[in-house]
């Protein structure tokens, strides 16, 4: 193959770009490898196989089919207390259980109308609802003729949520103590609220020193840059290799030492990680929790664990470490719901960050209850979780806040799903499907990865100067570190083969990394991916080839 039609300069120049809008130049040029070139009768061959973004091609059926079959037994109850040619009223509460009960034994063949049943059961007998409250929340929340209330999370949803949470992410066994759920607009909103949050809270200021924990989702990279914050940024980096060329992407002792150091304010954690997708060793959890105990207790751990349903026993440092930790989760991957825009954030009633706001400066603490004292006579009481809510509609509008009703529904029955057998189901397929792609790009590309019991498989990162080591030694690698930008492979990928991958170099990995994602293409597409790959990899080593020869 051709090398790129780039100049070494133009790519230098694109590779400034986050990865997301890097992956925006790949498509033009992988779509263009698919149009009709001049003096040409055929269209080239070339198909576009976008592996650039996380956006899995699955979606949870059960759970919407039940979602669906509630409207119409929330639509009938509308209209029982109010119909007048389009116009119903506002469901009752009294005696909802009864008759959403006949409602299921009147239409028995209305799709996804048993799982709404066995949904409504189940949280019922485990969490000890009310019958007649547990159906009205429902219900007048899937018509959304309310405001939110409580503004944070529905009182029934939050219980529901704290069950799936604690079921997946603490893998069956939550610490003491109760965790507060504030249910937001996708996790990407969860995070944006709680740096906002914290900043505002006066628990960081601008410049502070953080820590990440790399190579991590790059917003956690781009973020602390803007000016807003302008953190001073440690990073913790997976630089351990298995062997010769092989990555393990796991924390050296000497790299997670640094969280040691007291002022680290903070620690940014994506667990499983993004792009490698491991779940935190044992090792590591448990050194952090010895520097948490001993040398920097006041350390906030911030855990984003959207991808914790892909690792079989998965446990959160939430979990683990309960007083230090905001968990951050979406249900985006897991339930194929983007759209839908569901996650939540979680704290721990028992936590260190109400207690650093007790103990800030007399003159922070008026500056506060200024901010917060339309909310309540007594504002230094209100607790962390409760300011993210206001700060979320600045503080003004904490009387419209929360997320919208029908969304805080799905997320219910998403996590009431997953407590039943099909739900439980359901995951191990989607585990299977990333497992299977994976292992279909490995034998494409032809390239050697780390057994490791912890590997989420959504994505994948491939370290191809390791590769160019492992496959023909070290001159290798150091002539594509001297001819070439790290991130050329990609632009040839794009180019020639309609390939798209994102640049791993732009998650803070290695610059000569790239990222696949394995939930958004078809199966076999994977495997055309890895021969694409090992083809680009395999010009790069004739064009060394030759320039030895020539030397």
């Amino acid at each position: 193959m051709p090398k790129t039609t780039f100049t070494r300069q133009e790519i230098q120049s694109f590779a400034q770009l986050s990865p997301f809008e890097l992956k925006d130049r790949f498509i033009q040029l992988a779509q263009a490898a698919q149009a009709d070139k001049p003096g040409q009768k055929e269209k080239s061959q070339a198909q576009m196989l976008n592996a650039g973004r996380g956006n899995p091609n699955w979606v949870a059926t059960g759970p919407r089919e039940a979602f669906c079959a509630l409207g119409y037994f929330a639509l009938s109850e509308s209209r029982r207390v109010w119909t007048a040619d389009n116009l119903g009223g506002m469901p009752e509460l009294k005696g909802s259980a009864e008759r959403f009960d006949t409602f299921v034994r009147r239409h028995p063949d209305l799709p996804g109308i048993e799982m709404l049943r066995d949904c409504v059961e189940y949280a019922v007998e485990r969490f000890g609802f009310d019958r007649d409250a547990f159906v009205h929340e429902l219900t007048d929340s899937a018509i959304g003729d309310n405001y939110p209330v409580p503004d944070r999370m529905l009182t029934h949803a939050e219980q529901i949520v704290r069950g799936y949470v604690h079921d997946e992410m603490f893998d069956g066994r939550p610490p003491a103590g109760n965790l507060s759920l504030f249910a937001t607009e996708g996790g990407t909103a969860a995070m944006c609220y709680v740096f906002d949050s914290l900043m505002k809270n006066g628990i960081l200021r601008k410049g502070d020193r953080i820590a990440l924990m790399v190579p991590v989702f790059t917003p956690y990279i781009e973020i602390p840059e803007l000016d807003t914050y302008e953190f001073d940024v440690v990073t913790v980096n997976a630089s351990l290799f298995a062997e010769t060329g092989v990555r393990e992407w796991r924390y050296p002792a000497e790299e997670v030492e640094k969280l040691a150091d007291p002022s680290v304010k903070l620690v940014c954690v994506v667990n499983p990680s993004n792009p490698p997708s491991l779940a935190m060793s044992g090792r590591v959890t448990d050194q952090i929790k010895d520097i948490v105990a001993t040398r920097n207790p006041n350390l906030l751990i911030v855990t984003d664990d959207v991808y914790g349903t892909f690792v079989e026993g998965f446990r959160s440092l939430a979990a683990d470490l309960p007083r230090n930790t905001l968990l951050v989760y979406s249900y985006s991957k897991h339930y194929g719901c983007t759209g839908h825009r569901l996650g939540v954030i979680g704290l721990h009633d028992d936590n260190v960050v109400d207690e650093l706001i007790a103990n800030l400066p007399q003159s922070e603490k008026d500056r506060l209850n200024r901010r917060y004292g339309s909310l309540s006579l007594e504002p230094e009481k209100i607790r962390f979780i409760d300011r993210l809510v206001a700060d979320s509609r600045q503080v003004a509008l904490n009387h419209t806040a929360g997320l919208s009703l029908p969304q805080q529904v799905m997320m219910t029955l998403f996590s009431l799903f997953d407590m039943l057998e099909e739900g439980q189901a359901y995951k191990r397929k989607i585990r299977e499907i990333v497992r299977q792609r994976l292992d279909l790009l490995l034998e494409g590309a032809q390239m050697k990865i780390a057994e490791d019991a912890g590997r989420a498989g959504y994505y994948i990162e491939l370290d191809l100067l390791a590769e160019a080591e492992r496959v023909h030694g070290k001159d290798f690698a150091d002539f594509l570190e001297k001819n070439y930008e790290p991130v050329d492979p990609l632009f040839r990928l794009a180019e020639q083969t309609g390939v798209v991958l994102l640049n791993g170099g732009g998650f803070d990995g290695p610059e000569w990394s790239v990222r696949v994602s394995l939930a958004n293409l078809d199966d076999l597409d994977y495997l055309k991916i890895g021969h694409h790959l090992r083809a680009i990899f395999n010009d790069y080593a004739e064009e060394w080839k030759v320039s030895r020869a020539s030397a």
